[in-house]
């Protein structure tokens, strides 16, 4: 605490400074490792999954308008790190800040709350979010690539389809998984103890399945379906999200090696399985811990109500007023001393 008031403390120019900083080497970060898993197909190279876009809707949502420069710096950095700079650089940079923030602005415009427990939440996330706001990224920076002749006309339909993809991925899996875990530091809570046992089998579970389920060379993938299931149920979305986030990078991987499930395709045959896998498990593990987060939350407020109707019963029947002691509470209360 005390280094977050020190923080606090500095002149204000110099603290938003260094959150463009820190934002731009998170995004760049992200950039990297989304680079580390591309497919080549019609001889275009695509990311399945963009975790860059999913941290600055993160951001944006926890931390508001300020973080666009950093995400502007980050994405120029990953753009810069991959390509020498030149017109089309400055589209695909604008794209990729203005997906963002436009997610940003209309899942604050609906009322989107960051805990997602509730299943207008994830639904706003998936639709607003991911595949609606992720049409402008995909779109400037195809587009700006086509009208520079770096892209084939053939091409322009297939890998706007997997640029819109991969950064509608980003967002549906990164995100949740972000804002969790931001939550679960402000709130600084362990688990309950018993839960222990069980999330450690979960791992187990998880460890074992998915890759038995991606690299078989039999089609296995619907196996990791009832371990989402499992985790959303116990864990919402501490549990689902991890464990999509596990399978969609080996599943990636595996497709990147034509491997197992993703053996004996071609090249586009492997990204449309890839991407259909990814979609479905995402919005599963979302928008299953959606629901399940909101009925749990409708029966502790059953609960809490059905609690307040019993003591104010109580209260009636001992003659006192909702929320005045009872006499068994209160001590003595017969006489004034009059």
């Amino acid at each position: 605490m005390t280094g977050v008031v020190g923080i606090r403390a500095w002149p204000r120019p110099v603290v938003l400074a260094l959150g463009v900083l820190l934002v731009a080497a998170c995004y760049y970060a992200a950039g990297r490792l989304g680079l580390m898993q591309q497919l080549v197909a019609e001889g275009s190279v695509v990311t399945p999954l963009w975790p860059p876009t999913g941290l600055a809707v993160a951001c944006l949502l926890l931390f508001g308008p300020a973080c666009v420069p950093g995400i502007a710096v980050g994405a120029l950095l990953v753009v810069a790190s991959i390509t020498p700079p030149g017109p089309a650089t400055v589209g695909v940079v604008v794209g990729n800040t203005a997906a963002p923030l436009c997610a940003f602005l209309m899942l604050r415009a609906v009322g989107f709350r960051t805990d997602l427990a509730r299943i207008r939440d994830g639904v706003a996330l998936v639709f607003l979010g991911a595949l609606a706001a992720m049409l402008i990224s995909s779109g400037a920076g195809v587009g700006m690539l086509a009208l520079a002749g770096k892209l084939p006309a053939g091409d322009v339909w297939f890998v706007w389809l997997a640029w819109w993809v991969g950064d509608a991925m980003g967002v549906v899996i990164v995100t949740p998984l972000l804002l969790l875990l931001y939550r679960l530091y402000r709130a600084r809570r362990a688990p309950p103890p018993g839960r222990w046992g069980e999330a450690a089998v979960l791992v187990v579970a998880a460890g074992a399945v998915v890759p038995l389920a991606v690299y078989s060379r039999v089609s296995m993938l619907f196996l990791v379906y009832p371990l989402l299931i499992w985790a959303a149920l116990r864990f919402q979305l501490a549990g689902s999200m991890p464990c999509a986030l596990f399978a969609s990078v080996m599943a990636t991987v595996a497709a990147g090696d034509h491997a197992g499930s993703f053996g004996r395709l071609t090249d586009v045959e492997v990204m449309v399985k890839l991407q259909a896998f990814n979609g479905t498990m995402a919005l599963t593990a979302l928008l299953l811990s959606s629901v399940i987060s909101e009925q749990l939350h409708t029966r502790r407020s059953v609960e809490r109500a059905c609690q307040e109707l019993v003591e104010a019963l109580q209260h009636l029947s001992a003659g006192t007023p909702p929320g005045a002691p009872r006499p068994s509470e209160g001590g003595k209360t017969g006489g004034t001393g009059e």
